[in-house]
């Protein structure tokens, strides 16, 4: 299934804007949300077909987030890719067990991403 509809969860308004910038230019829709509970009700709502998650948020942070989004029925089948400050292996390790399918560090190789957004679809 081709990816048409990414949702970012990034608390950092500045992140959020560069990133969708780039997305839209590349011709993908973006939703985006400004933490992890935000990102939660977004993901039920919009049903995306990618979401790009942040992990250092305010409240509900990005490992709740893609845990809860990943257990639910009817967000589970939504990838999810971390895209985070957080570096270290044990970060990435525990990313994956809250159910992410793939763990990037920022700043973010924008190439790089898009590799993976199109492998996906």
């Amino acid at each position: 299934m081709p990816i048409k509809k990414i949702l970012i969860v990034d608390d950092s308004p500045t992140d959020r804007f560069a990133l969708m910038e780039f997305l839209v230019k590349q011709g993908y829709n973006v939703v985006t949300a400004e933490d992890g509970a935000d990102g939660v009700q977004k993901a039920k709502a919009e049903l995306p077909d990618l979401i790009l998650m942040d992990v250092v948020m305010p409240g509900i942070n990005g490992y709740q987030a893609t845990r809860t989004i990943s257990r639910e029925d009817t967000t589970r089948h939504i990838p999810i890719f971390m895209c985070t400050s957080k570096d270290q292996e044990t970060d990435k390790i525990w990313g994956m067990r809250q159910g992410a399918n793939d763990y990037l560090t920022k700043p973010l190789d924008l190439d790089l991403l898009l590799e993976k957004i199109k492998a996906l679809g």
